[in-house]
């Protein structure tokens, strides 16, 4: 019975999130006065890493708002994403992992001059409020009787470059043993830790400005030489059904007047 009411409870965390995520709007973030309205009832599809929900749903208002658009985003695991791109149903491809989109740049999915990175993704560990398990670094994790929740490595980036970290630091199989679940999108990680049914799980160091978060978790970050920071870029699908106005939305999330926002949601700048 516990075990139905707690997947009863995280799934309805995950709604929660979700919709939280998408009425989220920020102040506006002016673009060129010749774009301001040039876009109006015209439509694209942005495929999005669903740990970048916050930045990207205010982003996407402020976009609308300037300029008319209608802007259809669909949040997912990095794996998730590519397939929607490789179906031809994207527009802008923004994955958690420049490893997928050095993928579509070898496959021919997207435009590769459109390529631009936009914010660092730093994993980080999450452990519930008050740590009850008293973890302090990677090797903790690898503690007989931890419960570990990880993102899948077939789903979400995080899965892949946590299974990389472990495999660094030579926790791998302990790690893999003490995992008791793991998930499709880095969102439902959180959801885990703040719930206390994890006693910790990797996942990206801006998730803690969230407010699902605040109060529940802390978060211990993980020594540069151990880690594996990534890169998110942005690209323009070669499917996109308006090039025009992709382009117009893959510069303006890459833009100056965007570094604030993503700074807001606790991302770090890239160098280029």
């Amino acid at each position: 019975m516990r075990k139905v009411c707690t997947f009863i409870l995280i799934m309805v965390l995950a709604m929660t999130l979700a919709s939280s995520g998408c009425t989220e709007k920020g102040e506006s973030t002016p673009v060129s006065g010749d774009a301001e309205k040039e876009f109006e009832g015209r439509q694209i599809t942005v495929c999005s890493g669903a740990g970048l929900i916050k930045p990207m749903n205010e982003l996407i208002a402020n976009f609308e708002t300037e300029t008319g658009a209608n802007i259809e985003v669909r949040y997912g695991g990095s794996a998730e994403l590519f397939g929607i791109l490789t179906s031809k149903e994207c527009d802008i491809f923004i994955p958690g992992d420049y490893y997928y989109t050095g993928q579509a740049m070898d496959r021919n999915y997207v435009f590769n001059e459109s390529v631009t990175n936009l914010t660092l993704h730093i994993p980080v560990i999450a452990v519930p409020d008050k740590n009850p398990k008293n973890i302090s670094g990677l090797e903790d994790l690898a503690n007989p009787g931890v419960k570990l929740a990880l993102g899948d490595p077939k789903g979400p980036a995080i899965g892949k470059v946590s299974e990389a970290i472990c495999e660094k630091a030579g926790i791998l199989p302990e790690v893999e043993n003490n995992t008791i679940v793991r998930t499709a999108t880095v969102n439902q990680l959180l959801i885990y830790v703040v719930s206390d049914e994890v006693d910790a799980a990797i996942i990206w160091e801006d998730m803690a400005s969230w407010g699902e978060a605040s109060g529940k978790l802390d978060i211990i970050p993980i020594p540069e030489e151990q880690n594996k920071i990534k890169t998110i870029p942005t690209a323009v699908s070669v499917y996109t059904r308006d090039p025009e106005l992709a382009e117009e939305f893959n510069n303006y999330i890459a833009g100056e007047g965007a570094e604030e926002i993503w700074e807001k949601w606790g991302f770090e700048p890239c160098d280029s």
